[in-house]
């Protein structure tokens, strides 16, 4: 794990040796970004800027082209504002067989992007079969058996492309309305994958939003989970978007995605189980929050990191 620390770093909890391996860090996420571009978003430098006068060090881009996708451009920011760049992310179509050498093309870009500022990791992000703004529907909710098998296919080939050409390594990324996003269908795509190319982005609130438990998934499938997002989702309002088949944005519109301590997963136990597994460990704080209001982001994000401090991961 390539690292930022100095004397003064604040991204690993250097003063004790049980969470040092854990680095804390954030992505556009947290300040409300879930596009390239969307006149709803705050603009790209000032969250940037918000971002290091909140703590940060170490950065995920996010969606490709909301930072600058020029390589000497992106390094430019990031030396201006003391950040590491760990990671990009993309979506890409893999279960349908006319949609990959548009997913190929995407990654690529990404990639090559990513592979020039020194990052580590590209997180897939699947698309969703409900559209993140209107919430209409897509794609089919269940895959069929052959359109899994594209998924898996494909899965395995863009890992081995990310990290054969470019030196980075690929995390498939779970999500409501995806079809990732259930114990199950984790369990399933594990059995099907090759560790080698594809482990997963452990995002612990969409893990809670699919039913599951991050701290029985990373005890389940610890060799697996090499990248994770630490969010949290209120558990009431996630039961009721589920019982009334709500649309993930309209769950996060009505505020199911929340700051820690809030919500689930308690993140005492989480960090705990994340340093129980004694290896080097991003974790990027989120928090859906697409819309916001300009002024919410900072000082929300400085809360959340400073309650995850007092959990072990990092330090205030």
């Amino acid at each position: 794990m390539t690292s930022t620390t100095t004397a003064t770093s604040r991204a690993r909890n250097t003063d004790n040796p049980r969470y040092s391996k854990l680095a804390i860090g954030v992505c556009p996420d947290q300040w409300g970004v879930w596009f390239p571009r969307d006149e709803r978003q705050m603009d790209p430098r000032r969250a940037m800027q918000e971002m290091a006068e909140a703590g940060f060090e170490i950065i995920e881009t996010g969606p490709f082209g909301y930072f600058p996708d020029d390589p000497k451009e992106l390094a430019r920011w990031t030396s201006e504002f003391g950040l590491k760049v760990v990671a990009g992310t993309g979506w890409g179509i893999l279960h349908k067989a006319e949609a990959w050498a548009e997913t190929e093309k995407t990654f690529r870009a990404i990639a090559e992007t990513h592979a020039a500022v020194g990052a580590e990791y590209i997180v897939h992000l699947p698309p969703l079969y409900r559209d993140d703004k209107t919430w209409e529907w897509t794609d089919d909710r269940v895959l069929s058996p052959s359109a899994w098998n594209l998924y898996v296919e494909n899965a395995n080939k863009l890992g081995k492309l990310l990290l054969d050409d470019y030196g980075l390594k690929m995390v498939l990324h779970p999500h409501g309305d995806s079809h990732i996003e259930t114990p199950d269908e984790i369990a399933r795509i594990f059995e099907a994958t090759d560790p080698t190319y594809v482990n997963l982005c452990l995002d612990s609130g969409h893990i809670v939003y699919g039913g599951g438990d991050p701290v029985e998934l990373v005890k389940k499938f610890p060799e697996r989970i090499t990248y994770v997002h630490i969010k949290a989702f209120d558990e009431d309002i996630t039961r009721e978007a589920h019982e009334k088949d709500w649309p993930f944005g309209e769950a996060v519109t009505k505020g199911a995605s929340v700051c820690p301590p809030a919500g689930l997963p308690e993140m005492h136990a989480f960090v705990d189980a994340l340093a129980e597994l004694d290896k080097d460990i991003y974790c990027i704080c989120e928090q859906d929050c697409y819309p916001c209001e300009p002024g919410f982001p900072k000082q929300n994000a400085v809360n959340m990191r400073n309650y995850l401090a007092e959990c072990g991961l990092g330090l205030k």
